[in-house]
């Protein structure tokens, strides 16, 4: 991984003030900080998918072909509170006319299996994909309640409205005991590339840094993995150089989830959010050529209240109020067209949908 100094450019600051005033009240908050051009051509929508008696999360959009927006997200019931994504997540379905909204709920997609299941206890961190001419849901399942046993898997229709294949095993498993990555595989990101290969950008990290971590803000340390296949369906096999991403050697525990890939320009793009390079309150942008070596990202957003947003006090229960997480976009033609992320907050003061405009 390319060191900071050799891509941390040093901007002017001035000059990026006044090309998007939203920025200026925080520039003295990272005087060294690179911001990314996809960065200063976001424009807060507002808060969508609010559901009563319910946390939302993980919102995955695309357009149908029937013109409409179809958002593929994570729901759990509010008594369980912001932990409950773990062990009792659903995965459901709903539509809207334009990216705005408002959206009607069609139905859950999938829910936890019970016991003797992979994806026995929780379903989560979905990711629409039309691949092949399939509608491709990546997801996440764990069997019990825990983080080591999240496994990536991969559930198929041929329409938005399904029906729904469900894999009867995951699509990805951890490494051997002691490897990077043998603790779980969770936060799907997906791309066909060009040369037909099915490319998978997995989440994991190793649990014996893991259970050294105890008690410290951030456990373990999270890095990215490529799994590369000939067919949709697998067998996926891991990139001889995995972690493709790794933070770990910038020192403090820095890390990164959330990754969203995508094409465009002739180079791959990845969204995530950030767990210490900068800060844990903005998201980041990095870009590759062949799309296993990538730059030292840049900020690709910022909190809630650097876009003009503002909400109640937080309650206590909200620990990471006014943060954007789960970045994913809906794509026209392979143009970033809106940012659909997750932030808690809203009416039901749990957490819903947040969309921003890009352009």
């Amino acid at each position: 991984m390319p060191t900071r100094r050799t891509f941390l450019t040093g901007l002017l600051l001035a000059p990026l003030a006044h090309a998007w005033a939203g920025f200026a009240g925080r520039l003295i908050d990272y005087p060294k900080a690179d911001f990314s051009k996809f960065s200063k051509h976001l424009k807060p929508v507002g808060r969508a998918l609010e559901l009563p008696g319910y946390y939302v999360w993980c919102n995955s959009p695309i357009y149908g072909p029937d013109g409409r927006v179809h958002v593929f997200f994570s729901r759990w019931v509010a008594s369980k509170g912001m932990g409950g994504w773990l062990n009792g997540s659903e995965i459901c379905h709903a539509v809207a006319e334009k990216p705005e909204g408002s959206y009607t709920f069609v139905e859950v997609v999938l829910a936890p299996r019970g016991p003797g299941h992979w994806d026995a206890t929780t379903c989560h961190n979905p990711s629409i994909q039309f691949v092949d001419g399939k509608y491709c849901l990546f997801f996440m399942g764990n069997a019990n309640g825990r983080t080591d046993t999240k496994r990536i898997g991969l559930a198929i229709a041929p329409t938005l409205d399904g029906p729904w294949t469900r894999p009867s095993a995951p699509l990805l498993l951890p490494g051997p005991a002691g490897t990077w990555d043998d603790h779980c595989t969770t936060n799907p990101a997906f791309i066909k590339h060009p040369n037909g290969q099915y490319w998978l950008y997995y989440k994991s990290w190793n649990t014996q840094e893991y259970e050294q971590a105890k008690g410290q803000e951030i456990r373990g340390n999270r890095k990215y993995g490529l799994a590369i296949a000939d067919k949709l369906e697998g067998p996926y096999q891991k990139f001889e150089g995995n972690p493709v991403i790794d933070f770990s050697k910038q020192g403090n525990n820095k890390q990164f989830e959330d990754a969203f890939v995508w094409r465009q320009h002739g180079r791959f793009c990845l969204l995530a959010r950030d767990m210490g390079v900068y800060s844990q309150e903005v998201g980041l942008y990095l870009e590759s050529e062949d799309g296993k070596t990538w730059t030292f990202p840049k900020i690709a957003f910022l909190p809630l209240r650097d876009y003009g947003v503002t909400e109640p006090p937080a309650p206590p229960k909200l620990k990471r109020y006014g943060r954007l997480e789960r970045p994913q976009l809906l794509l026209r033609n392979g143009k970033p067209e809106y940012l659909f992320c997750a932030s808690q907050g809203g009416k039901e003061m749990t957490a819903s949908a947040f969309v921003l405009k890009v352009g």
